[in-house]
């Protein structure tokens, strides 16, 4: 069984802390790291492979350091967010650099094979600068996994592909999660994350939020205390009327609106209506001011 570890790892640039004392293990199957832009993600996945050292702390594949560990290397791969910069290359010539580079004893037949696995045999002969978005993701896939790998880290891997490319992708990873590779993707969009993964793992300002089943997780997320702006005909009655409900955590009075924050957004939806027709007050606007993902996020964070 092949497991990554990272123990309480922190990486800073000068005196920006990208990733803060993390903790997480990450074992065959596939996982989902998932965060809001910024959150540290990228970071994660280059000290997961080798490609940053930790400036504190350690990571670790069975139990060996993975900071300037050639063995290692070869039991990594990774797909990148950033775009290839290669385009004057043809997806077979890209993923047979890979190929040589790890030395392996029939470099032309594992390239082909590869090829095959990912859908991209009949247009490998086309420079990759040709290639649509989806393309070039298949072809960074085949590059990492040429050389056989029991793990592969993937970064942002659906950013900018079409909904086609998407599903193709998805089946891949599941695909592999299956034979028992250890398969890490990142994502800032929760659907992308609770369609192929089961087990997630959150961060956000490069510390560590949550981790476990993503049901569970997303059972917090649903449940946390929802904000909404309210506007209505007579705000200071309705103000009171809504602190007298169990459901409401608190009222902030604004100039030209409420600021309400429920606990149970069900029991409070279904007797808004109700309680504002009770005293006699109109209903103009009613909106959540807080469901971005960072917010979500925020909201585990302080738990």
């Amino acid at each position: 069984m092949t497991n990554l570890v990272l123990d309480s790892a922190s990486r800073w640039f000068g005196n920006v802390v990208a990733v803060n004392d993390v903790s997480l293990s990450i074992g065959p199957g596939v996982t989902g790291l998932l965060g809001p832009n910024g959150a540290g993600k990228t970071t994660l996945m280059a000290m997961m492979a080798g490609f940053l050292p930790p400036s504190a702390g350690h990571v670790t594949l069975d139990g060996e350091p993975v900071w300037r560990n050639t063995a290692i290397y070869r039991q990594i791969g990774l797909v990148p967010e950033r775009e290839l910069s290669f385009g004057y290359l043809t997806g077979r010539q890209f993923v047979r650099a890979n190929a040589d580079l790890h030395k392996l004893p029939d470099a032309a037949a594992a390239t082909e094979r590869i090829l095959e696995e990912v859908d991209m045999v009949e247009p490998a002969a086309r420079r990759l600068d040709t290639y649509s978005k989806g393309m070039r993701q298949r072809v960074k896939i085949a590059a990492a996994l040429v050389h056989d790998p029991a793990v592969l880290l993937l970064d942002e891997p659906f950013n900018g592909v079409d909904p086609r490319q998407r599903m193709h992708l998805m089946d891949l990873l599941r695909r592999l999660g299956d034979e028992g590779r250890t398969v890490l993707f990142s994502s800032h969009i929760l659907e992308e994350v609770e369609r192929l993964a089961r087990h997630i793992e959150v961060v956000v300002s490069g510390r560590h939020a949550a981790s476990g089943d993503f049901g569970a997780i997303r059972r917090l997320m649903t449940d946390r205390p929802v904000q909404y702006a309210l506007q209505s005909s007579d705000n200071r009655v309705l103000a009171a009327a809504l602190m007298a409900q169990p459901s409401v955590r608190s009222v902030s009075l604004r100039a030209d609106h409420l600021d309400v924050q429920v606990d149970d957004l069900g029991s409070f939806a279904v007797g808004l209506p109700g309680l504002a027709k009770q005293h006699d007050v109109t209903l103009y606007e009613l909106s959540p001011s807080d469901e971005s993902l960072e917010s979500v996020f925020a909201y585990l964070v302080a738990r």
